[in-house]
């Protein structure tokens, strides 16, 4: 996988692979199989040419014998780049040769239902054409063993030449790539998380499990030493770039009252990339309740570390910083961002609700086009110097909030699905970056349907990926997804919550 500072950019997406697969059988004869390498070969390249798919499609010789379905599958395990395959039953393959492979494959999976041709040539068909054009019942077959053997996957429906068809399998395989990052992925957390909250606890051992990443803890002190190791040359450099691409208020500039603090938010940018550089960390959190030797709360270098891709978590909160690294990658090269989110306070004007969210400081810029003001404002929680930030509105436009919350015996996702509006007036007090939005269907059932499932005060809010990303990528982990939308009653809701209690507990066995 590409350095984690990189792993969000559409160039970094563009270096993996999906494997494309087709089954059929030795039984056709050398002729008929030629044809189904020539159709499939086709079937791959029409994907591969495709605008919506971000990652390569790699075609792959066709399948009739099961140590070679079970050879390609080992071999997709091991294979870094690989971060999915994508499987089509030209013909008529016998499930029961995909049975070994389907076992060992440790790679999410997309189930391809189409067939080489659009529409069927009415006049000319014949017993050859139907031996050929065998998908409607070979994929059939395969649905039946990957039923059987509880394989986790996606099924897509239709011909490839169709815009819908394309758009799913692209949405997959940006899951797929936040799914591998997320498996890759070593977080460190700075201290702990904040005293007394208990959301923002976990089970990390659990999640290593189910999502691969590694979260581990490394004193404040140890990112304080990087800080001060930061040289004169590197601060001026990055002063530079901050007046080049913010609008940077006259006090922090060059020759400012508060230029030094503006170096010193600098410092904490360069100690804190090239810590998570050095250590290869894809996601960090941090604790205003421990900043040890730092001069200031990291806001501005949080800001752009989120902004180069880095998952976040304020306050400990180690979960979302996943989320918010995932959501990086599931998004790169769309418009629109990703970011940590809280929802803070309302306007509970009926018929008109809206959230206002931020945080204290670490808001991602990336969920802007509009070119931000780096400003200084006292911070009364942290005991520390007044910090540096950039400050501006997201802008308006279809979004989401995923929330990640440890159940004890599992982890459960909750996602609503928003728009983001302006605000009434624009907010000309408010110091950091924040979002206002209307969550579906409204406020008061997507705020019910959230308290009941437990779902945190911290999120990462994502205009790029949306909700089927994040369907597909709950479905890789095996977690639990709960979607508040347009369709959701806070009835059918509940009852969603206590049958989901029941299938995970069964799932899970005793």
């Amino acid at each position: 996988m590409p350095a984690p500072a990189a792993q969000d950019s559409l160039e970094a997406l563009q270096s993996l692979e999906v494997w494309f697969l087709t089954g059929s059988q030795q039984l056709y004869g050398e002729e008929t199989l030629r044809q189904v390498a020539e159709q499939s070969r086709a079937i791959a390249g029409a994907l591969a040419a495709s605008a919506d798919i971000p990652v390569r499609v790699v075609w792959q010789p066709v399948l009739t014998r099961p140590e070679d379905i079970r050879r390609i599958m080992l071999e997709a395990n091991h294979d870094d780049a690989v971060i999915g395959l994508i499987a089509w039953m030209h013909t008529f393959s016998p499930a029961k040769m995909w049975i070994t492979g389907l076992n060992a494959l440790d790679k999410p999976l997309l189930h391809l239902h189409t067939q080489a041709n659009v529409a069927l040539p009415w006049s000319t068909i014949d017993m050859d054409f139907m031996n050929l054009n065998q998908a409607a019942h070979g994929d059939r077959e395969f649905g039946y063993i990957q039923s059987r053997l509880a394989i986790r996957r996606k099924t897509v429906v239709g011909h490839v030449s169709d815009p819908r068809v394309t758009g799913q399998v692209a949405t997959w395989t940006r899951a797929a790539a936040g799914w591998a990052a997320t498996r890759a992925l070593k977080l460190a957390r700075f201290g702990d998380n904040m005293r007394f909250v208990a959301v923002t606890e976990g089970d990390k051992t659990e999640a290593e499990s189910v999502f691969g990443v590694q979260v581990n803890t490394w004193s404040v002190n140890d990112l304080a030493a990087a800080v001060a190791d930061a040289s004169a040359q590197d601060i001026d450099a990055l002063v530079a770039e901050y007046e080049g691409r913010y609008d940077v208020v006259p006090e922090l500039r060059f020759g400012g009252e508060r230029h030094a603090s503006l170096r010193d938010g600098a410092a904490i940018e360069r100690g804190l990339r090239s810590f998570l550089d050095n250590g290869g960390f894809g996601a960090f959190t941090t604790n205003f309740e421990d900043l040890g030797e730092l001069k200031q709360l990291p806001g501005l270098a949080v800001q752009r570390l989120m902004a180069d891709g880095y998952g976040f978590g304020a306050e400990g909160d180690w979960k979302t910083a996943v989320l918010v690294r995932a959501a990086k990658v599931m998004g790169a090269g769309l418009p629109g961002g990703a970011s940590l989110m809280e929802d803070y306070t309302y306007d509970l004007q009926p018929g008109d609700e809206r959230i206002l969210g931020a945080h204290m400081l670490e808001v991602c810029p990336s969920l802007t086009t509009s070119r931000p003001k780096l400003e200084i404002h006292p911070l009364a929680i942290g005991a520390r110097e007044d910090p540096v930030r950039l400050v501006f509105t997201a802008d308006p436009g279809p979004g989401i909030v995923v929330a990640l919350s440890d159940m004890r015996d599992r982890f459960r996702l909750v996602a609503n699905v928003v728009e983001l509006v302006p605000p009434s007036e624009p907010l000309r007090r408010l110091p950091v970056g924040h979002a206002v939005w209307r969550p579906a269907p409204d406020f008061p059932t997507s705020a019910t349907a959230w308290l009941q499932a437990g779902a945190a005060h911290h999120t990462v809010m994502s205009s790029a990926a949306g909700v089927e990303a994040f369907r597909d990528y709950a479905r890789m982990a095996g977690v639990e997804l709960l979607v508040i939308d347009e369709s959701t009653t806070a009835e059918a809701f509940e009852n969603k919550i206590l049958w989901n209690a029941a299938y995970y507990r069964l799932a899970g066995g005793i």
